[in-house]
């Protein structure tokens, strides 16, 4: 079985979301979402619309999502390769060579991001 893994706050979900997680899901045979907690957020200064629960309910109910893990800081993503026994690694082009160093562990890629969606695009549009 080859293990997917990906990372994101996944708030206010929106078609770009779910287009990367397809594509993430297509590249093995089980999708592990490592979703940010509130915790976590709040060390990387964003704030989220949905508590961390909320999220997971969310994307658990998504069909490319195999399971939901909770991301409690910035080193753990080696740590859940090695646990979880991850083949490929899987981040927006958005996040370009910033994992780069994880390719010692497994494959590492970048998918492009969907034109035309993002969260912060919403937000700043909810806001006028």
């Amino acid at each position: 079985m080859k293990k997917v893994i990906t990372y994101g706050t996944f708030d206010l979900l929106h078609w770009g979301h779910v287009n990367l997680l397809k594509r993430a899901r297509e590249l093995g045979d089980y999708l592990i979402v490592g979703l940010s907690s509130d915790e976590f957020n709040k060390i990387k200064h964003k704030q989220s619309f949905h508590k961390y629960e909320e999220r997971r309910l969310i994307l658990e109910a998504i069909r490319y999502v195999d399971e939901v893990i909770p991301e409690d800081n910035w080193t753990q993503k080696e740590e859940d390769i090695k646990k979880y026994s991850i083949d490929t690694f899987v981040m927006g082009s958005d996040w370009e060579n910033e994992f780069d160093e994880l390719s010692e562990l497994c494959e590492v890629k970048y998918l492009k991001r969907t034109d035309g969606i993002s969260t912060s695009q919403i937000k700043e549009d909810l806001s006028n």
